[in-house]
């Protein structure tokens, strides 16, 4: 291996490591804000870049109607829960109006303007922003769905919980999508010659959207009042709603942020390699490596981990390509002997 082959797997690693590092601060998000170990994070991954691509090729997503059915399905757990609680029922009918436009006119106007704008030729930037109208309410929908019912359980309910919504969105990928692979155009050809080493402008877009939003997602969690506030929910649920601070809000919030990075990760990396409907998958866990090097409480720490899984792909793609995915993985176990070597251990009340 010469300077120029270590630049060009330098370059490989820290692109798909930006790609991991968006990943990984999706987790972080979840899990600080709402204890729950995120693994459907790669399908966003998957939907966002699949619906783009549908778009780009005049055709209808059918991502808008698995989202005016999730809709639907929260309009009536809301609609229950109102039925339920005499309380809340002196309210009902400003409350349906309200729950009506979130859960069903939001989607239903969607679809219909997707299904008018989808056979025609759009901008980029218009086919972005559609995408990510469609894919990122998907986020507090299931959060709605699946985990706001149980939000006080355990641990381990929540985790059982996140794989089987893993397990439905990745058979609603097939569905939806097929088994074919998609690949969308790129954001720009431009191309950059820094010595011997060709940068291509998607490379730079993928870092620097990567170093945008983990630089504002730290600045914002670790230096606002809302940031901590949204923290503080993960730590004492029970105490947080003492004081002031709506949990149920910061979950649906936390779920449509880490929905949007999804998302935006499918749109960045779907020019750089072919998407499948359960390619997400893998990309998360790689994702989810980086996160568990920052403990799944730190963003910079999670961030400069998904680099490092990154330029440790990209360079045992080089020496044992067949080993690459065996090597990656094996990282966790080292970083997890040494938090468990590292950090106190307390026996957990009883409740």
């Amino acid at each position: 291996m010469d300077l120029s082959i270590a630049a060009i797997l330098a370059q490989d690693g820290i692109t798909t490591g930006a790609i991991y590092a968006l990943l990984a601060l999706a987790l972080v998000l979840v899990f600080s804000v709402t204890r729950v170990i995120f693994i459907p994070q790669g399908e966003f991954v998957s939907y966002g870049a699949l619906t783009l691509a549908a778009l780009q090729s005049q055709k209808f997503p059918a991502t808008c109607g698995l989202l005016v059915a999730l809709g639907v399905a929260c309009f009536v757990a809301e609609t229950l829960g109102l039925v339920r609680h005499a309380e809340r029922r002196r309210h009902a009918a400003r409350m349906l109006v309200s729950l009506a436009g979130r859960y069903l006119l939001f989607p239903i106007a969607l679809y219909a303007l997707t299904r008018e704008m989808a056979a025609q030729p759009l901008p980029m930037l218009a086919q972005i922003a559609l995408t990510l109208a469609i894919v990122v309410p998907m986020g507090p929908f299931i959060y709605r769905l699946a985990f706001q019912p149980i939000a006080e359980s355990a641990t381990l309910l929540l985790l059982i919980v996140a794989v089987a919504v893993h397990f439905a969105m990745v058979g609603l990928g097939l569905v939806m999508f097929g088994a074919e692979g998609s690949r969308t155009n790129a954001f720009t050809d431009a191309t950059f010659n820094v010595g011997n080493l060709s940068v291509s402008g998607q490379t730079l877009w993928v870092i620097g959207t990567a170093a945008v939003m983990i630089v504002g997602l730290y600045l914002y969690f670790d230096r606002t009042i809302p940031g901590k506030a949204l923290r503080a929910t993960a730590v004492n649920r029970l105490g947080a709603r003492l004081v002031g601070i709506g949990t149920t809000q910061a979950g649906r919030l936390a779920f449509t942020l880490a929905a949007g990075l999804g998302a935006l990760c499918g749109i960045l990396v779907a020019p750089l390699t072919t998407i499948y409907y359960d390619s997400g998958f893998l990309i998360g866990l790689k994702g989810f490596v980086g996160a568990i090097i920052g403990g799944l409480l730190s963003y910079p720490v999670a961030a400069a981990g998904s680099v490092l899984v990154g330029l440790l792909e990209s360079y045992s793609s080089f020496w044992a390509s067949s080993y690459k995915e065996v090597i990656v993985f094996t990282l966790i176990i080292p970083v997890l002997l040494w938090r468990s070597l590292s950090t106190p251990h307390t026996e957990e009340e009883e409740e």
